[in-house]
């Protein structure tokens, strides 16, 4: 370890585990570390760079905001986060448009504007039920939510009124709601989870099982959302309109902000004083956003990515044939989780020796690959090279 990241170390808190890289430029699909080494980028910040690493429309549409106005919290209107909520508006299911930080802040107006539309209706529901495995952030209210057990451990007792059925299974859910459910609360695809793609009709089940149950149904498309699987939101899939939903990862492509888009159901439960962000729809981030929604519905990027994630999916899938290793594709678009026949902790050090980053979900046996949106068949075949080499290791 150079004494460099040794120092980093004793400064930071230790919930990270870091490998001995200091990453110091970006460019497309390409980060570079302090030692001049490049390394292919397929899992894009954890599904955040969507345009790339420093692409240079993104690059002028930041600067030319950062000349004008950088922060005035959401105490007055800025033309940024006016802009961005019409696009979403317009090109989403979405009436209205909460600004926020981050995904776990998302998926916390998410749940609080369940709980509010029902108070306001009258009903006294408050339980939302939530999937196992399912990810929705690490505040109180979102790892409660969260199926995994692991992420509470040390933490309990996790907060009342929030419990979890298997995922992708319409009867237990229909078995759990009661009078008091609120809303269902899933991921179109499982990300963290093991990159889990439900059984066709799903997401349309759930939308019939809410409207009968009376609960609001809430779709958290963090990692799913802003064209990660060849739709602008991956319920559009199914043709499925949830009642909410969270964004956020991609939607600032590297720069951070999170949204929750409320349908008409949840559209005016969130009056003053119920809920707010300081830093929400920063003119900044909203104009990040901006260029990346408008390139993906105005520029072609959306049909691009359809014709390019499938070129993945075959690669990845010659390479399922060709390797004793692989073993299957999960996910859809650009996020795919590749299935190996046992767990391989050590897979992602090999990679980067390789020259690539990948990330590994369910229980080291799953690879996630989300590279950024912009990739080429070109990068997609030196990705693939580079993971064949990393397995063969």
């Amino acid at each position: 370890m150079s004494e460099a990241t040794e120092a980093a170390r004793q400064d930071f808190t230790p919930n990270y585990r870091q490998p001995d890289l200091v990453m110091v430029r970006g460019e497309g699909v390409w980060v570079f570390d302090e030692q001049g080494r490049r390394y292919l980028d397929a899992i894009a910040g954890i599904a955040v760079s969507a345009l790339g690493h420093c692409d240079k429309g993104l690059q002028q549409a930041v600067h030319d905001q950062v000349d004008r106005l950088w922060h005035m919290s959401n105490l007055f209107y800025t033309r940024p986060s006016m802009d961005l909520a019409a696009l979403l508006t317009r090109h989403t299911f979405a009436q209205r448009v909460f600004f926020c930080n981050s995904g776990a802040e998302a998926n916390e107006a998410l749940m609080k504007a369940a709980r509010r539309a029902q108070h306001d209706l009258g009903t006294g529901r408050f339980e939302i039920i939530a999937a196992e495995r399912s990810f929705h952030g690490r505040t109180f209210a979102t790892v409660t939510a969260t199926g995994q057990p692991k992420y509470h451990v040390g933490f309990e007792p996790m907060l009342p009124g929030i419990d979890h059925v298997p995922y992708g299974d319409l009867d237990a859910m229909r078995d759990r709601l009661t009078h008091q459910t609120a809303a269902i609360l899933v991921e179109p695809i499982q990300g963290e989870g093991g990159v889990i793609t439900p059984p066709d009709g799903y997401l349309k089940g759930l939308r019939e099982l809410a409207d009968q149950s009376g609960a609001f149904l809430l779709f958290d498309e963090v990692q799913t959302g802003v064209g990660r699987t060849g739709t602008l939101l991956a319920a559009e899939f199914e043709g499925v309109v949830p009642d909410g939903c969270s964004l956020a990862k991609g939607l600032g492509g590297g720069l951070p902000i999170g949204a929750f888009l409320a349908g008409p159901a949840l559209a005016d439960c969130l009056v003053p004083g119920t809920h707010a962000s300081t830093f929400g729809g920063n003119p900044v981030c909203a104009r990040a956003a901006i260029e990346v929604i408008e390139r993906l519905v105005h520029d072609g990027l959306l049909e691009q990515i359809r014709s390019t994630s499938a070129y993945l999916e075959s690669k990845l899938r010659d390479l399922i044939e060709a390797h004793p290793v692989a073993a299957g594709l999960r996910g859809r678009g650009f996020l795919r989780g590749l299935e190996l026949t046992s767990a391989d902790p050590e897979l992602p050090a090999r990679a980067r020796a390789h020259g690539l980053l990948i990330g590994m979900v369910d229980a080291n046996q799953v690879v996630r690959i989300a590279p950024p949106l912009t990739i080429t068949e070109v990068e997609i075949d030196d990705l693939c090279d580079r993971l064949r080499l990393s397995l063969e290791a």
